[in-house]
C-alpha cells in the first residue's frame, strides 16, 4: 500500500511577508498589485480571505473590499528561496518529491516507514521541521494516492493534519459529503452543468452508471469520473517534469498608446526569457508573441526557427519582427513573449550552414558570450543591473 503525502503551504505569499514583517501579522494582507493600479491579487491572507478576497480577483475590487487591508507587490525572488528551503525539507523525508509549485507537492513516503513506523508521524514531523526552521506553517493529506491526498490537504486548513481512511467503502464516505466542485476535472463549465442536474456532492456522482457519467463528462472522462469519485488513483510521484515551455508577459497600468513604449516592454521581455531559456540549458525551435487590446481582445504570432535559438540577439529580433508585422495602431493593454519545442543541444538536430556563410559561426560565438557576460552581472546585481536599449539594432 502506497502513502502518499500532500503538503500545501499555508497562505504561502502572504505568509512569508507576516513573517519578515511582524507587524503586519493578524492584518489583511495582499500579495498582488496595488489597489489603485490595474492588476490582480496572487494571493491574500486568511484575515484578507473573510472580506471576500481571493487569488485572481482584481486588485481595485479588493481595495473596495477592504480598504484597510495591506497590499504588498510579490517578491519572487524571496519566495522562490523560500521553497528551495521546504523542498530541501522534503528530501529529508523521501527522494519521491514531486513538486507542482513553489508551495506545494506530493511525497511518496511509502520507503521511509521502516524509519518511521507509519505516514501520520512522518507528516508530523515534517509539519514540525517546516515551522521550526523556516517559520511557515504546512496543511497536509496523508492517503494512499495522489488525488486523495489533494483532496484532504484542503480539508483542514490552516495548519491541518488530515488522514483519508483505506478501504474504499470508507474512502466513498470521507468523499462523499464533498462539494463536486473540489473535484479535479470539474471546472466552472461542469459544475454549472452539475449544478442544472441537481448534483453538488460527490456522493450524488457516486450514484451515477457510466453511461449518466459519459452523458455529463463524456466516454473519455466517464471512467476517469467513476474511479475517482471512489477514491481510485494510480499516478505514481513523479520527481522531474521536462519544461515544455517559457515565457513572461506584462500588463500596463493605463492601456498604453506609445508603441514605442511596447516595443521596448518586450524587448525586456524577451531578454528575460532568453536568460531563462540559457539557464535550463534548453534551445527553442518556436517563438511566440502575445499581445491584449482595451477591450481584452488577444492575439498571439509565432515562428520557428530554421535551427533552434539560445541567444538575445536571435529571440529579440524575432519578436520585434513579429511584433512589427502587426501594424498596430490601438492601445495595448498587456504584451508577452514565450518560446516553445525544447529541447537539448545533444537531441537538437544540426542545420546545413548557407553557402558563404562562414561568419554565421564566429558572430554566434561572440553573441553567446555577450550574453554569458551579460547573464552573469544580472545574477550577481540583478535583473535591471544592466538592459538593451531600443535604439541598438538587435
Amino acid at each position: 500500500m502506497l502513502s502518499i503525502l500532500h503538503v500545501d503551504m499555508d497562505a504561502f505569499f502572504a505568509a512569508i511577508e507576516v513573517l519578515d514583517h511582524p507587524e503586519w501579522k493578524g492584518r489583511p494582507l495582499v500579495v498582488g498589485s496595488p489597489p489603485d493600479k490595474r492588476g490582480v491579487v496572487s494571493t491574500c491572507s486568511y484575515e484578507a480571505r473573510k472580506y471576500g478576497i481571493h487569488s485572481a480577483m482584481p486588485s481595485r475590487t479588493a481595495g473596495k473590499l477592504c480598504p484597510h487591508a495591506v497590499f504588498v507587490e510579490p517578491r519572487m525572488g524571496r519566495y522562490s528561496d523560500i521553497s528551495g528551503q521546504i523542498m530541501t525539507i522534503f528530501e529529508e523525508f523521501t527522494p519521491l518529491v514531486e513538486p507542482l509549485s513553489l508551495d506545494e507537492a506530493f511525497l511518496d513516503v511509502s520507503g521511509a516507514l521502516r524509519l518511521w513506523g507509519d505516514p501520520v508521524t512522518l507528516a508530523r514531523e515534517l509539519k514540525t521541521r517546516i515551522r521550526s526552521r523556516v517559520g511557515l506553517t504546512a496543511s497536509v493529506g496523508v492517503a494512499a494516492n495522489k488525488f486523495l491526498a489533494k483532496m484532504a490537504s484542503d480539508m483542514n486548513k490552516p495548519d491541518g493534519l488530515t488522514v483519508v481512511p483505506v478501504s474504499e467503502p470508507e474512502v466513498m464516505a470521507f468523499l462523499s459529503p464533498l462539494p463536486v466542485t473540489k473535484m479535479w476535472g470539474v471546472g466552472k463549465v461542469s459544475a454549472a452543468r452539475l449544478e442544472k442536474e441537481g448534483i453538488r456532492t460527490i456522493g450524488q456522482l457516486q450514484t451515477l452508471s457510466i453511461p449518466s457519467l459519459e452523458r455529463l463528462f463524456g466516454a473519455g472522462g466517464a471512467r476517469d469520473m467513476a474511479d475517482l469519485v471512489r477514491g481510485r488513483d494510480s499516478r505514481p510521484v513523479i520527481t522531474h517534469w521536462e519544461e515544455k515551455s517559457i515565457s513572461n508577459e506584462h500588463t500596463f497600468d493605463e492601456d498604453e498608446r506609445d508603441i514605442e513604449q511596447v516595443r521596448q516592454c518586450l524587448l525586456e521581455l524577451t531578454e528575460e526569457v532568453g536568460g531563462r531559456l540559457r539557464k535550463s540549458g534548453k534551445l527553442a525551435r518556436t517563438a511566440q508573441v502575445k499581445i491584449r487590446f482595451g477591450d481584452f481582445s488577444t492575439i498571439t504570432r509565432q515562428m520557428s526557427f530554421p535551427a533552434v535559438k539560445d541567444t538575445d540577439r536571435d529571440l529579440i529580433q524575432c519578436a520585434l519582427e513579429l511584433f512589427d508585422r502587426e501594424r498596430i495602431s490601438r492601445p495595448i493593454r498587456l504584451v508577452g513573449f514565450g518560446v516553445s519545442n525544447l529541447t537539448t543541444p545533444e537531441q537538437a538536430v544540426p542545420v546545413q550552414p548557407e553557402l558563404f556563410a562562414s561568419a554565421a559561426p564566429a558572430q554566434d560565438e561572440r553573441n553567446k558570450k555577450l550574453d554569458q557576460a551579460v547573464d552573469a552581472l544580472r545574477k550577481s546585481f540583478g535583473s535591471h543591473a544592466i538592459k538593451r536599449g531600443m535604439r541598438t539594432q538587435p
